[in-house]
């Protein structure tokens, strides 16, 4: 189990005690459709924002034009398009709040979820020695208009979850809102990966630091459309794969973490050499061999 740093507990109890600021951080290309819901959710909030960012990725849509026309009040960053991890990162530097909630374009928050966070926080800092640097939330699932269930490993939790973010993406994006110097930590968002970006985060967050979990839905998750990223990329797990090599190679893992960390690395590159010794994929064995070599069981 890995160990919280305790340089930013006295900043993270003052940021509490007084009066706490959030930044939403929204990243959108080619989502005219849905962001407006999405920004409507922000703005309906019982515990409002003190800031809204939108990052326009390079959207030709008409996205910039619409919120110039609907949405004047609201700050929004224009920049050619390089990817979800990008947007997001720009809109976190530009940001000027203690705390940073991030918002999908295509999902929606229910009205409470700030303020619910925020109260969590608080509690938190009432009971624990140290004051949480993340909280996220349960979600609901909806999928080409009607809820459905999520499977059991798709289950949220807190604490010290490490292990359960290995398998797959344990914190949902627009569930998170986390302290900014967090970030200043483990580092941001990498824009070097086009698919499960959040799945490297996470892991680097939760390998340091226990997470807040507040066990109820705060947010409507949209999904079954054509420009989802699963959709787009085959074999997510090969950029889980990356993400495990760079987290396994930059050091800093406890023994346990690192012994949890290279089974599920050997586990997926098992399954993934099946698929790519039956599809001929020649680069892909190559590069699964590579990483195998320097992560040795």
């Amino acid at each position: 189990m890995g160990t919280a740093v305790p340089i930013f507990y006295c900043w993270l109890r003052w940021s509490i005690m007084n009066k706490p600021t959030v930044s939403v951080i929204i990243p959108s290309y080619n989502r005219g459709q849905s962001l407006p819901r999405a920004l409507d959710s922000v703005l309906a909030q019982t515990r409002p924002a003190e800031e809204i960012i939108v990052v326009d990725d390079g959207s030709d849509d008409g996205t910039a034009a619409m919120l110039a026309r609907d949405y004047p009040e609201l700050a929004c960053l224009v920049q050619e398009n390089r990817g979800v991890s990008a947007a997001r990162n720009t809109g976190i530097r530009a940001a000027r709040g203690d705390w940073i909630a991030l918002l999908d374009s295509d999902d929606e928050w229910l009205p409470q979820k700030l303020e619910r966070q925020l109260l969590a926080l608080q509690e938190a800092r009432r009971s624990e020695s140290a004051a949480p640097l993340l909280v996220h939330c349960d979600e609901i699932w909806i999928r080409k208009g009607r809820r459905v269930n999520p499977m059991d490993k798709h289950a949220k939790a807190g604490g010290w979850i490490f292990e359960r973010c290995l398998p797959l993406c344990a914190i949902s994006p627009s569930a998170v809102l986390m302290a900014r110097e967090l970030l200043a930590d483990v580092g941001e968002f990498d824009e070097d990966l086009p698919a499960c970006e959040d799945y490297d985060l996470w892991l680097r967050i939760c390998s340091r630091y226990p997470v807040l979990y507040v066990d109820e839905p705060l947010l409507n998750k949209y999904g079954g459309h054509s420009d989802q990223l699963s959709r787009q990329h085959w074999g997510m797990d090969r950029f889980r794969v990356r993400a495990l090599d760079k987290l396994l190679s930059a050091g800093g893992l406890d023994a346990g973490q690192q012994e949890q960390a290279i089974a599920m690395l050997h586990e997926k590159c098992r399954i993934l050499r099946l698929g790519a010794e039956k599809r001929g994929n020649q680069a892909l064995l190559d590069e699964l061999s590579e990483v195998l070599q320097r992560h040795p069981e």
